[in-house]
This record gives structure tokens, C-alpha cells and sequence, in this order.
């Protein structure tokens, strides 16, 4: 420990978070030729929320092969140690003190560590929106769980934690919730959406029907019944109708939320539609010394597309350090309009470089014209259908002639409609 810490008191970067983004930008400043480079993370094992997913796809971005989530967590990690990568884990940051040097205040079981730096990179991915956040009334009985918490059950703890469980929601992580019950041969009963569509692409919902479990739309949960564990839920339909349906567990997915707590803690700007740190095109927060890549910044992208995501901003990292990267004055504000859930990033510093997109959600199924105006002028324009978890990408260079503030929305804005069945 003593020599963790005499080493993590000249570090050049520290790195807060063992997931894809977090080990993806740690070794690419390792071998941009930083001396120093510390990854922090609160569990005892790096690799984050892939080591809890047991089924593949993971790894064809890196590694040109498919993974399972564990496989592809240690293989990360694996990279990232040959590279010359420290670890501090089990240590959760708690603080971060912005003084002449950033310095990290880290909780461990032998007691406080302060791991001070040159510069932080922020990776500390999502979290799921509990039930206590989703307003569902009902006893507190065993068997309420979230996808994580199934995963940590199904494939670190090899324990079923319910057979017959609902599951809420069908965005991609509810899919990915179907294999893991599978894998523990449990029988989901139904699938519940309280849209009149699926939040993920249609032909993706076909899993569901070919693993037997039927999907209602239209459907929320009113109440949760059961004293020592669940033993019925009563759903709630939008033509006001309700019934119970006899199940031993529920599993509520998705609703992400950026993992920012730190970052607000920090006194780092947060915006209001991701709720993760404002950045510019190159990953700098409102303090330029701090840096933030992954799934703190946009909920949620695929393990891939953060990995690659840390890659570039480790690259923004190396440039600062090097002296090489544009002043973060004179930014101009992206703002998410009608129709737009969210951008990332939220300033853009005039200049050449950066993350080659500018990264969008929509706040409804959407079709309709995505427009870009800096003042009264159209710097950008595509025609698109969407849905709200739909990656958006426009191109940064759609804002090289903006000399105000831009804010993207859609123009002549229609409801897309449903295609086919579930």
C-alpha cells in the first residue's frame, strides 16, 4: 500500500472507474507514454458491469472476436496491466479537491487515500432507476430486483434469486435480462412496456417471442404484493383497466441515469438531459484538468462504443499534457431543442478535432426533420425516423461555421407509428 501510494503521489493521470471507457483510456495513455497512470474503482475486481454479463456480444469493436461480458472484462484488464497500468481497487472515491493539484479522496478498508494527479478522466459509468424512484406503492418483500443486481446474482453469486418474475421495461439491458433468466432457468411471466411500443428497435423484440414470454404494451405496475416475497403484482392498463398476475419476482430495467455523484460533488456543471457532466468536443467537464468519457456522460451506450469512446479522450488527455490541445475559452453552448432529449457534448470549442459526432436522443418516437441553428442560421439539417433510445449521431463538422450557440431540434415534428407486431 505504501508504495500505491508514493507512486499515485506523481501520477500524470488518474483514471476513476474500471469499466470498458475507464480501462480503455487507461491504456491508451500508458502507451501515449505517461509515466504514471492509476485506475481507481470502488470494487475488488476491475472489469465493470461486463463481468456481470455472462452472454456474448462483446468484444468485436476490440478485439475482432465475440465475448461473453466476463471473458471480455478480463481481457480488458488483462491489456491494461501488459500496458503498465496501476490499480487502486477497492477504493471509492468520495471526493474530488480542485486546488492547484486534483487530488482524489478515496475510502478503502485500511482507511482514507489521496491519489493526486495531473489530470482525472471521470468514468464511472450508469446506474438503473430503482423502484423507489419509479413511484411503484406495494409491500417490500424478497425478489425486487434491477438488471445489475440479477446479473450480480446469476453470474458471480450462482444463485437464482426468483422463477417467475415480470420484467419492466424493453430497451436493449430487458433483452439482455431474458438470456441471464435463461440462464438460471427462470420463466419470466410477462414483459411489461407502458409505451404503446417497444423503447428498443421492433425486430429486436422478437426474443421475447421465441423464449415464450408475452409482452404487453400500454401496461405499467400499480402495486407489488407479497410479505416475505413477491407473490403477485397488479398491473395497470391505459384503457384504466387492471388485473393481478401471480409471479416470485420483479425486475425493473433500464431508465439509466449517469453514475454523477462525484461529478456533482465535484462542483463539475451537470446537464439536465443526461444528467452526467457537461463536456466539450474533447471530453473536458467545466474544469478543464477534468475529463469524462463512457456512460457518466450518455444513458447508455454498448460496452464497444464506450471502449472507444475512452480511447479518444485518453488521446485529448495526451494532447493536454503535451500542451497540444485548444484553449477551452470562447465555447459556444449545444442545446437540445423541441423534440431533443439530450446532446453530447454541450460546448464546442471553434477548432479543428475533437469526438467526430455530436451524439443525440430523441424525447419521443419521432419523425421529422433533426435542424441545427446557431442564432437564425441552419448550420445542419437531416431527415430521420427515431425512436428515444436511438443513438443520433450528426457530424461535428456541421458546426465549423456556427458562430453563436447551437441548438439542435426537430422541425415539422410527426409521431412515428408502430410497425408490425411485438
Amino acid at each position: 500500500m505504501a508504495t500505491l501510494l508514493e507512486r499515485a503521489k506523481s501520477a500524470d493521470a488518474l483514471v476513476i472507474g474500471g469499466g470498458p471507457a475507464g480501462l480503455a483510456a487507461a491504456t491508451r495513455l500508458k502507451r501515449l507514454g505517461l509515466a504514471g497512470v492509476i485506475v481507481a474503482d470502488r470494487e475488488l475486481e476491475a472489469g465493470g458491469v461486463p463481468r456481470h454479463c455472462g452472454h456474448p456480444p462483446f468484444g468485436m469493436r476490440e478485439f475482432g472476436r465475440v465475448m461473453t461480458g466476463p471473458k471480455y472484462a478480463r481481457r480488458l484488464v488483462k491489456v491494461a496491466k501488459r500496458a503498465g497500468v496501476e490499480f487502486a481497487l477497492g477504493h471509492s472515491v468520495v471526493a474530488i479537491e480542485r486546488g492547484e493539484r486534483l487530488v482524489a479522496v478515496c475510502a478503502t478498508s485500511d482507511g482514507p487515500v489521496r491519489i493526486s494527479a495531473k489530470r482525472i478522466i471521470i468514468a464511472t459509468g450508469v446506474r438503473e432507476t430503482p423502484r423507489s424512484a419509479r413511484l411503484v406503492t406495494g409491500d417490500r418483500p424478497l425478489g425486487i430486483l434491477n438488471t445489475g443486481a440479477l446479473q450480480a446474482y446469476a453470474y458471480l453469486k450462482h444463485l437464482a434469486p426468483f422463477r417467475r418474475p415480470v420484467i419492466a421495461g424493453t430497451e436493449l439491458v430487458a433483452l439482455s435480462s431474458l438470456l441471464t433468466c435463461r440462464k438460471i432457468g427462470a420463466q419470466p411471466v410477462a414483459m411489461i412496456e407502458e409505451r404503446e411500443r417497444p423503447t428498443t428497435r421492433r425486430p429486436f423484440m422478437a426474443l421475447p417471442r421465441l423464449l415464450g414470454v408475452p409482452v404487453r404494451y400500454g401496461t405499467t405496475i400499480a402495486d407489488i404484493k407479497g410479505r416475505q416475497r413477491v407473490e403477485a403484482v397488479t398491473l395497470a392498463r391505459a384503457d384504466g383497466t387492471s388485473e393481478d398476475v401471480e409471479c416470485d419476482g420483479v425486475l425493473f430495467t433500464g431508465r439509466f441515469r449517469p453514475e454523477a455523484s462525484l461529478a456533482r460533488a465535484a462542483g463539475l456543471e451537470i446537464d439536465t438531459g443526461t444528467g452526467g457532466p457537461t463536456i466539450d468536443q474533447f471530453g473536458r467537464t467545466s474544469d478543464a484538468r477534468i475529463f469524462a468519457a463512457g456512460n457518466v456522460l450518455h444513458p447508455v451506450e454498448t460496452a464497444g462504443w464506450s471502449w472507444q469512446e475512452g480511447v479518444r479522450v485518453a488521446d485529448f488527455v495526451g494532447a493536454d499534457l503535451f500542451g497540444w490541445l485548444p484553449s477551452a475559452e470562447n465555447a459556444i453552448r449545444i442545446i437540445a431543442g423541441d423534440g431533443v432529449r439530450y446532446v453530447v457534448p454541450q460546448r464546442f470549442v471553434p477548432s479543428e478535432g475533437g469526438l467526430p459526432h455530436i451524439q443525440l436522443r430523441a424525447s419521443d418516437d419521432i419523425s421529422g426533420a433533426l435542424v441545427a441553428r446557431s442564432g437564425s442560421e441552419k448550420v445542419h439539417t437531416q431527415t430521420m425516423r427515431t425512436g428515444p433510445e436511438r443513438r443520433i449521431l450528426a457530424p461535428r463538422n456541421a458546426l465549423r461555421s456556427a458562430n453563436a450557440d447551437v441548438t439542435f431540434s426537430f422541425d415539422g415534428i410527426q409521431a412515428s407509428k408502430p410497425q408490425g407486431g411485438a
